[in-house]
């Protein structure tokens, strides 16, 4: 089997278009959809079904998938055996928070890329959260991610913690609780919050935490971004609780400690059996925190 064609149908199925796919295979889109033709051709199967809504993945195309990207795996652990200063090759697949900025994840990331030129980074944000990331991992489309919820929501994975960050209060300057040493839930009743859609990590834990303890609260605002949550709080739209890994420099807020232990899990969630470039990068990950 061509292993150019293999490249040609791992980007397509991550792309769901020949014309991205080429792009990043730096080839025409006219070798790539012949590539893929002479694969299926080969395999006896469709792998994609194409008209004017777009390029799906047929249920073959699902199946092998999982065998296409082992088959890229192995050929990238043959040629780092083959290199006698054995550098690290293949792709790597990223799965991160739509904000990072003010983690450790981005240098991290940046030194990784420097230290290993000839693996292909690269990183994908989800607009939908944690569940969604782990599930692309799950599925093969990433080989690993940041994840932002308990161990035991990511069945059949392999999560690696990195963190454990307690929930505090973000609240505006000039807030009747802003002077407080610690606030307890009961302060914060009749608050309106802002916070992350359902989904993500945070939000999840949180409303898991709360539920637990009979408290409810009105979230009048959603931010799918989790550093510009802050910004909205000193804006005036309501306060926060966020996990104190999660923000940003105070701008316009003051942050406050939670009296009730609460607690977010920051992990790395991987497949259980993984490429030298993923097991690479988690050592590096697990490493900075």
């Amino acid at each position: 089997m061509d292993t150019r064609q293999v490249e040609y149908a791992i980007a397509v199925a991550d792309e769901l278009s020949f014309t991205r796919a080429a792009q990043r295979v730096f080839a025409v889109q006219s070798t790539v959809s012949a590539g893929i033709r002479s694969l299926e051709k080969e395999l006896g199967t469709v792998l994609f079904e194409r008209d004017q809504r777009g390029v799906r993945i047929t249920p073959a195309g699902e199946a092998v998938l999982p065998a296409l990207r082992a088959l890229a795996e192995a050929e990238a652990r043959a040629r780092t055996a083959a290199d006698p200063r054995g550098e690290l090759r293949g792709e790597l697949r990223i799965g991160v928070f739509t904000s990072v900025s003010y983690l450790a994840i981005p240098r991290v990331i940046g030194a990784f890329r420097r230290d290993h030129p000839r693996v292909d980074l690269r990183l994908r944000a989800s607009s939908a959260g944690s569940g969604e990331l782990a599930d692309a991992v799950r599925r093969g489309r990433l080989d690993l991610t940041l994840f932002g919820l308990p161990a035991s929501a990511a069945p059949g994975l392999a999560v690696h913690r990195l963190a454990a960050s307690p929930f505090a209060a973000v609240l505006p300057e000039g807030h009747q609780l802003a002077s407080r040493r610690s606030v307890r839930l009961e302060d914060l009743a009749d608050e309106s919050f802002v916070d992350a859609p359902v989904g993500f990590g945070n939000r999840d834990v949180l409303d898991a935490a709360l539920g637990a303890r009979g408290v409810t609260r009105v979230v009048s605002a959603e931010v799918t971004e989790t550093s510009a949550i802050p910004a909205f709080v000193g804006a005036g739209l309501g306060v926060a609780l966020l996990p104190e890994l999660l923000v940003p420099p105070p701008d316009g807020t003051v942050v406050v400690p939670l009296a009730e232990r609460i607690e977010w899990e920051f992990s790395v969630v991987t497949r259980t059996s993984v490429s030298a470039a993923t097991a690479a990068l988690l050592e590096r990950l697990v490493a900075a925190y």
